[in-house]
């Protein structure tokens, strides 16, 4: 188990970094203030991508991606992570889940989106289902060759970017132990069906310009034919093709901590208070010791992940060991960062608050924290019969 990079990442990585420093970096500053990253420059970013050839980086090579494996992408999105997600996500990663394509799926879905011509996103959570995934209650009713849909998504990230969405609804239910649970089946909704509607969602302090979106449906009527996989096995498609949004989550943690500890390091370089440069107190010494400790320890964990998966040997815990380590230690290193500049420290000039404010969404979505904790303990103890 070696990660260290081979001669082919560094050249990969040094691309996406040079890239972000180029392209994304100066348009922070626009981004938070507008609270929107103007359409003109989502297609400017797009197109330069494309050009770059990182567009679509994580999506085989045989289908028109990058056909990066995944250890190579957790240190792709760590580049990106550098910079905000209202930026970074235009450089799209389509969902992997995607790949569950069939037949004219393949041609009006996958192919388009890889080639920068779709954009999808995915919409699982509900207003009374969040960390209960089953507990939804957005239906779609078999009609004939079509299913009706009614019912209500929120918090669909870019869905006001994206022209189709990867929906997850309750088609059934079945007995099981705990008594009766709804059976989940995944479809692909174009935006523009009668029935559907996309309006704003809430105003977020995490990751401004990266918009969050309630999807209403009202007897919007979607051919069988666009059925991701099969009938009431949504969440065998999630489960196959979903693990690697949280390594994607812990990676571009990595990379925001990068930055925040990159900041902190050169205050306390330069910073001088009563006679010498303040790096040479312990109280701040410390503190970037523990930082670069905590960082290490979150990538290594990340990075075995990825490596697991590359091998078909990552369990849900491995990845959910990475997202509790690297968002948890994201939240730390950033906290840190801002107490050793002190109040320069929580100034919209620098990049610490964005990165400090943005991190707290990262231990709720695509699993909270306490989500993740229960898959690793339940792995644990579920071949012990507890």
């Amino acid at each position: 188990m070696d990660f260290a990079p081979t001669d082919e990442q560094d050249m990969i990585v040094d691309t996406v970094r040079a890239f972000v420093q180029r392209e994304l970096v100066p348009h922070e500053d626009e981004a938070e203030r507008l609270g929107d990253v103007p359409p003109a420059l989502v297609d400017e970013i797009r197109r330069k991508a494309l050009t770059a050839g990182i567009y679509a980086a994580n999506m085989p090579g045989e289908l028109g991606g990058g056909g990066l494996d995944n250890l190579t992408m957790a240190m792709v999105d760590r580049a990106f992570g550098w910079t905000q997600y209202a930026l970074h996500y235009v450089v799209a990663r389509p969902s992997n889940i995607l790949q569950a394509c069939t037949g004219d799926q393949v041609e009006e879905y996958l192919l388009p989106t890889i080639r920068g011509e779709r954009v999808d996103c995915l919409a699982m959570s509900e207003p009374d289902a969040g960390s209960d995934v089953r507990g939804m209650k957005c239906r779609a009713v078999c009609d004939g060759d079509d299913y009706v849909i009614n019912g209500t998504k929120h918090f669909i990230s870019h869905a006001d970017q994206a022209d189709y969405t990867i929906l997850f609804a309750a088609t059934g239910e079945e007995d099981s132990a705990r008594g009766p649970r709804r059976l989940i089946t995944a479809f692909l909704v174009d935006h523009d069906t009668p029935g559907m509607e996309v309006v704003p969602g809430y105003n977020c302090v995490s990751n401004r310009g990266y918009h969050n979106m309630i999807l209403n449906f009202d007897e919007a009527r979607v051919p069988a034919s666009k059925v991701l996989g099969e009938v009431d096995r949504g969440f065998d498609v999630a489960n196959e093709w979903l693990g690697a949004t949280r390594l994607q989550v812990a990676a571009i943690c990595l990379g925001r901590a990068d930055r925040a500890l990159a900041v902190a390091l050169e205050w306390a370089a330069t910073r001088e208070q009563f006679g010498q440069k303040i790096g040479r107190f312990q109280g701040v010494s410390f503190k970037l010791a523990d930082m670069k400790t905590k960082l290490l320890e979150a990538e290594l964990v990340t990075y075995r992940a990825a490596w697991l998966m590359d091998r078909d040997e990552m369990a849900d815990a491995d990845a959910a060991m990475a997202k509790i380590s690297a968002t948890e230690m994201l939240q730390f290193v950033s906290d840190e960062a801002i107490q050793i500049l002190g109040g320069m420290g929580l100034m919209d000039e620098l990049p610490l608050e964005r990165i400090w404010r943005d991190a707290r969404v990262d231990r709720i979505w695509d699993g909270t924290s306490e989500i993740q904790r229960h898959i690793v303990s339940r792995g644990m103890l579920r071949p012990l019969g507890a």
